[in-house]
């Protein structure tokens, strides 16, 4: 399954990656584990972060079609 990586996804991937280029230049083997172990808590925010993003799109829209077509029929 595909889906679009939301912005608050993007940002989570984007600490990630800071992460990341910090544990690259440790020269402490343990703090570079500990960052890289972090970097890939905010890589698993990002999935799911952007995945109830697009369920939470996705309601809305839902919502939005019932609501217009309500509206069309004339229910109140």
């Amino acid at each position: 399954m595909t889906f679009q990586i939301s912005q608050r996804g993007k940002q989570y991937l984007k600490t990630a990656q800071t992460l990341l280029r910090a544990a690259r230049s440790m020269t402490d083997q343990a703090i570079a584990d500990q960052l890289k172990a972090l970097a890939d808590d905010y890589e698993r925010r990002a999935e799911k972060a952007s995945l109830v993003d697009a369920a939470k799109a996705l309601a809305r829209s839902a919502a939005d079609t019932e609501s217009e077509a309500v509206f069309e029929r004339g229910w109140t």
